[in-house]
This record gives C-alpha cells, structure tokens and sequence, in this order.
C-alpha cells in the first residue's frame, strides 16, 4: 500500500465503533468503518514524511510513537498526554488480562507534559511489555493493543487504530473494489447491537431467500450478540467460492431461518434508481458516499430529466456516510453556488467546501427522505439542501454525526482514523448529536424490509408533498 493513503476528511460512520450505515459485505467493508486495497486512495492526499517521526528504539516503539504523535497534533480536542500514557497501559493489560497473565507488573508512567519526553514513556510502556510478555503473547499483538489502549482512552468511537486488513476493507469500501462476500447491505442497531441485512437483488443472499430487515444471530457458529460490525463482517466475508453459514431471524420476530451461500466476488452500485407514478416521480435511493455516488447519482438524475420527471426523490434512508467530497459533488448537482459544508479544527481555522458549479436544471421539486440512520455525509448533503431550501426533508431526525475523520498510515500498513474537525451547514448549524429534523415528520421503523414497498408510509408521504409542490 502507498504511504500516500489519503487523509480524507471522510464523514464515516461506524456503529458500535460508533454507528454505521450501509456498507457492503462482500463491496462495502468495515471498520469500519467501513466501512477499504486492491486501489490505493491517491488523490486528496496527507503527506505523511515518516521519517520526520522515526527515532531510536524498535519499529514498535517507533510505531506507538507515531501515532502518540499524530493523535496529540491533530485531534479536534485538546489532549492530556496523561490520558494517552493511561490508554496505552489499558490497551495492554486488557490484552494480557485475556491471556490470563500478571498485569500487576506493568509500570504506571507519569506524563511530564514535555512531547519528548512522554514518548519515550510511551515507548517503555510497550519495551516493557515486549520484554516479559512477548514470547507468550506475540509482539505484534501487543503492539496493536498499545495503539488500540490509546485511541480508546479518547472516548471518541470515530477515533480508532484499524489493522492492516481493516485498512483494506475501508479502502475496498470507498474505491469500489470487488472481493468474496454474499451481496448484502448492513446496519447495525446502536441501542440493541443487532446486525440487520438488506440483501441486494439478484446476488447470492438476496437469491437465497434473506429478506430486508432480517437480523443476523450467527455466522457459521459464531454469536454475533456483542460483537462489533466490523466483526460481523469479517465472518460473512470470505473468498468467492467458499461457503458461508448464517442463521438469522426477521426483524421483531422470533422464528429462526438457517442459510448456506455460496460467497462469490461482489461489485454492485450504490444507486438504485427508478421512474415511479406513471413516470413522473425519479426515484433514487443511495446506500452511501462512495469514489462512484456521485457519478451513479448524475447519472440517474439525467435519466430522470431525459424521461421528463416533473419530481425527484432521494432517499437517504440508513445511510451512514462516506466520502465528504462525494457529499459536496451530489449536492452540487442541486446547489448552483454558495458553500455547501464548512470544516472547524481544533485551533478554529474554517475550510469551506463550495459548490462544484455543476448544478443539474430543473431538479425540483424535491424531497429527501431522512431516519434515524441517515448520518454524516448524508446529514452534509441532507442539511445544505435543507438550508438552501432546495428539498423538503421527510421522515424522523437524523444521527447527528457532525464530526469528520482523516485517515493517517502507519508504517505497518495498518492507520489511524482520528477525528480532526467538525463540520457545520451552510447557515452554521452543528449538528453533533442533535442531528437533522425533518420538515415533515413521519414516524416509521428503520426496518430496510418497509423501504420501496406499498407499506413505505414516509414515501407515500414524500409523493403526496410532491404533489403539493409541484407547479400548477
């Protein structure tokens, strides 16, 4: 992987690592984030001198180091150094605690306040650990628990050290690339943890006979009750061919349904559009924010145009996010000019993203349909359009992630993924955990088995707006 991996300001969602959206299994894979390498993420770069980190020690200690470092300068808070000594103390005795070893010999070191010095604290930390644990537990191990101990001590669920496989998951998510999985969409409920499943048509799930909103309590054996998407995700992914075991149950019920599938090597668009009311209505529902939305998105916008819809329709529903810039270029195709979201680091320095100036005509009326899990780069687009007055929001308030991430590699192919700012709309509204209220509220279960049916009751309502909206 190119140590160019870029710094995206990506408003990526995670549930249980925080709450996620849509992501694929089999396209879209996560951490988490992941929600991603077979293609190197190039463009919008952070350049990231490594050698300017480098110092004496081992290449673990010079890896804990880094990311001590990285965290400390570009967190979108202020840090106590304490806090980070402690973090990485934790992530190791957590680790050695699984492996039934004595912990009580970790030292406790004390933050100075000096960067330089709390380094080399940090790096005795792992020395330590290495020296009395390593043989039994494995260096690397230690290592990943040393940086996952201080990332976790932030209280930030966005802000997590991902593996070098998790690296290449979030990079296969954002870039499209193709790997062995069953052809699903996947949520997870903050609240319960259930992991729900949308099936994407004609692939391997959805021809097995899994139905959207069906809850996933098993991958060959393994109980996903407790377990983190990313996990989850890691059991049904696999390599085409190979066969996966699931047992699941439908949303709110109780009868149980087992499925064998046959992984195979899944590519599928995050756009499924359509022309709906006697082809009047362009219906286009995106799953989220990846390199190819905002392409698939212009390109069902025109089809809608060419087919003379006189309203449109986006559907935001559970969708977790994505890429910000993919957020910018779709609202761009509504926003003829103006700013679209502006970013604030922790020194207060505002980057405002403006639109593209690629503003498709006649693409109102509008409504976008919004729920609970319409979070980050969803909530971008969802609330500049809201603040121009461009759409009407429809359905129930959204997340209230208002938070972006940047993603920083490590030298061991794995990175960081650290909240670097906060965003706000184009009229200023924060949106951290207040989320987005619609300008009509209908209430209806997140259930993906509703979405696009004749029980859809908040897209009645949309068409019923539109309507109401249109010209006479």
């Amino acid at each position: 992987m190119s140590s160019k991996l870029r710094a995206l300001t990506a408003a990526l969602i995670v549930v249980a690592v925080a709450l996620t959206g849509a992501l694929y299994l089999g396209y879209r894979s996560g951490l988490q984030a992941a929600q991603s390498t077979n293609s190197d993420i190039s463009h919008d770069v952070a350049s990231v001198d490594l050698q300017s980190f480098l110092g004496p020690g081992s290449p673990d200690e010079r890896l804990v180091s880094l990311a001590f470092r990285r965290v400390e300068e570009t967190f979108y808070k202020p840090i106590n150094p304490q806090t980070l000594l402690d973090g990485e103390r934790q992530g190791l005795k957590a680790l050695l605690d699984q492996r039934h070893l004595n912990t009580s010999i970790l030292p406790r070191n004390t933050a100075s306040g000096d960067s330089v010095q709390d380094k080399v604290h940090i790096n005795s930390e792992l020395a330590f650990a290495e020296k009395h644990f390593g043989a039994r537990v494995g260096n690397v191990d230690l290592t990943q628990s040393a940086i996952r101990g201080m990332m976790d001590s932030l209280r930030d669920p966005y802000t997590v050290y991902l593996s070098p496989r998790e690296i290449q998951g979030l990079n296969e998510s954002l870039n499209g690339g193709n790997f062995g999985g069953i052809g699903v969409y996947i949520v997870q409920d903050p609240k319960t943890g259930d992991v729900l499943v949308d099936p994407i048509e004609r692939l391997p799930a959805a021809r097995a006979g899994m139905k959207p909103g069906d809850i996933v309590d098993a991958v060959d054996g393994h109980v996903t009750k407790g377990l983190k998407l990313d996990a989850v995700e890691r059991l049904i992914r696999g390599p085409a061919g190979s066969t996966v075991r699931l047992q699941t149950h439908p949303y709110k019920k109780k009868s149980r349904r087992s499925f064998t599938i046959v992984r195979e090597t899944i590519h599928v668009p995050t756009v499924k559009a359509k022309m709906e009311d006697q082809n009047t209505v362009d219906y286009i529902r995106l799953s989220d924010f990846g390199e190819t939305s905002a392409d698939e998105i212009k390109k069902a916008l025109l089809f809608g145009k060419a087919h003379h819809a006189k309203s449109y329709v986006l559907d935001l529903r559970n969708n977790g996010g994505g890429l910000l810039e993919a957020a910018v270029q779709i609202s761009s195709y509504f926003v003829p000019h103006g700013p679209i979201v502006s970013t604030i680091n922790r020194q207060g320095a505002k980057d405002t993203a403006n639109a593209s100036g690629e503003a498709i005509d006649t693409l109102t009326p509008l409504v976008i349909l919004v729920n609970k899990y319409t979070a980050s780069a969803s909530e971008i687009t969802a609330g500049a359009l809201q603040d121009y007055k461009l759409a009407r929001l429809v359905g129930t308030k959204t997340f209230g992630k208002g938070v972006v991430q940047s993603i920083y590699p490590l030298p061991d192919s794995g990175a960081l993924k650290i909240t670097t700012a906060r965003y706000v709309t184009p009229l200023g509204r924060d949106i951290q955990h207040k989320g987005i209220d619609p300008d009509l509220v209908v209430n209806q279960s997140p259930d993906p088995a509703l979405i696009d049916t004749p029980k859809d009751q908040q897209l009645a309502a949309a068409k019923t707006l539109l309507k109401r909206m249109a010209p006479r």
